[in-house]
């Protein structure tokens, strides 16, 4: 395992502005608001030669509302897995008691601990730290995450603290397949990840809301590397007016263009709703493997589940490369078949496929549907090739390409999908018209080769 820094602190005292200076990445949401990061966010930093995990927590404080109390048992999981201890304060508002009964945990798990006085910009580090000394911290730094003050120096405390390299082999960050898990607010996909990780990894309330940012987490499972994603559930927009759920949901838009294969969460208590088409209509427009989640399917009774599968076969006709798999994320049912389906989906999605088998499934296509006449003149479509993967696309030259029907188009994007065994994602078909090879050039015939033309067309009209 590589080595592991944790971050924590009271709230909006810049923790992930650090694990964002540190990553050298944008994947934490940082907004002037206490109590934004809720969960544990995982990302990988260098220090020297060596590649640590670094970890983002929420704000700890001694509020005993549910949603506070998950947020500090996240930020002990994150303590007790960690080598060393980032405790972050705000060198601008000074020394508080919340500080002070945070240090006393930390110090009793016995780990390499270092004070890290944030916004510093433009203090005086004398003076700023003076009231922090008198914690008798051994190791304390003074830094700016937002301008990258005094990282150096940082780095050089923790490279100093770390465990020796010999201890902890290095171990490569792989993604694996990224499968990003989206869908309206309190379906169950914060629910969904953490039956599938068998732990509490992300807070899950039966409430909207919980879930603010967009949460990476590796795992493996039968032998399959994975980052899974959580996101913030996505409302109409009509509806969002506050400038931190518009973060939320244009993170929830990156991970899903990011992702290889997004699990579409449903509520089947509710069934399929206008919003639910938006994001699925989003998915697509994305060209992501899609698979489909109706959660909460337990204690349904049969008529309602019958009235359910009939809606979904209405309303999701256009999707039928999707599978639909019916689950109860509280209680793990369906949950095998559902990543078994992820695993097809990812494979079709990034398959590769040669040319002359391509070429072969578009000759079938065409001795059983020809295309049609335009203008008195036959399409010729020659040969197709793979253009990209995920989703993958098939390139078709060809004559008049540019005036193949709609219709036709959808045929053959049936076709080839038929042929291929593609499930759970779309295809992408392009048509490329062929090039002329004597466009553009001037007529080089001689006036002696011109004139023997002229004599041999006389004499086939008279002999007609």
């Amino acid at each position: 395992m590589n080595s592991v820094i944790a971050l924590v602190g009271r709230p909006n005292v810049g923790k992930s502005s650090l694990f964002n200076r540190l990553s050298g990445t944008r994947d934490a949401l940082v907004v002037d608001q206490a109590g934004f990061t809720r969960d544990r966010n995982y990302g990988f930093c260098k220090v020297n030669d060596r590649t640590c995990i670094i970890v983002d927590t929420g704000g700890l404080t001694d509020s005993k509302d549910d949603l506070d109390r998950q947020i500090v048992t996240q930020a002990i999981y994150a303590v007790d897995e960690s080598d060393i201890i980032l405790l972050l304060v705000d060198g601008r508002s000074g020394l508080s008691s919340g500080d002070e009964n945070i240090l006393a945990r930390l110090r009793i798990t016995g780990k390499p601990l270092v004070l890290v006085i944030n916004k510093c910009e433009g203090l005086d580090v004398a003076i700023a730290s003076a009231e922090f000394r008198s914690l008798g911290m051994p190791h304390w730094v003074a830094i700016s995450a937002a301008h990258g003050d005094g990282m150096a120096v940082l780095l050089r405390t923790i490279n100093d603290l770390l465990p020796p390299a010999d201890e902890f082999a290095q171990v490569e960050y792989q993604p694996g397949i990224r499968v990003t898990v989206a869908g309206r607010p309190n379906v169950g996909k914060s629910t969904l990840i953490n039956r599938v990780l068998g732990e509490q990894r992300v807070l899950a309330l039966d409430k909207p809301g919980t879930t603010r940012d967009s949460i990476y987490i590796p795992f493996e499972r039968d032998g399959q590397v994975y980052t899974l994603v959580d996101t913030a559930g996505l409302r109409r927009r009509g509806k969002v007016t506050d400038m931190i759920e518009r973060l939320s949901a244009i993170k929830t838009m990156q991970a899903v263009e990011e992702s290889n294969v997004v699990i579409l969460v449903l509520d089947a208590r509710q069934g399929i709703s206008d919003q639910d088409a938006r994001i699925l209509g989003y998915v697509l427009d994305s060209g992501r493997a899609l698979v489909i989640a109706v959660n909460k399917w337990d204690k349904l009774d049969a008529d309602y589940k019958t009235r359910i599968k009939m809606e979904l076969d209405r309303k999701l006709s256009f999707i039928d490369f999707a599978s639909i798999h019916f689950i109860s994320a509280l209680h793990g049912t369906g949950i095998g078949g559902l990543f078994r389906s992820v695993i097809n989906a990812y494979h079709c999605a990034t398959g590769q496929y040669s040319t002359p088998q391509l070429t072969r499934v578009l000759e079938s296509a065409i001795r059983q549907h020809p295309p049609p006449m335009v203008r008195g003149r036959q399409i010729k479509l020659r040969y197709a090739h793979q253009g990209g993967q995920n989703p993958p696309k098939i390139i078709i030259h060809g004559n008049q390409t540019e005036a193949v029907p709609k219709g036709y188009r959808r045929y053959l994007q049936n076709y080839f999908s038929r042929s291929l065994k593609l499930e759970g994602t779309p295809l992408n078909i392009e048509f490329k018209r062929g090039i002329n090879p004597y466009a553009g050039r001037k007529n080089t015939l001689t006036k002696r080769q011109l004139d023997k033309r002229r004599r041999r067309n006389r004499y086939s009209r008279k002999k007609a």
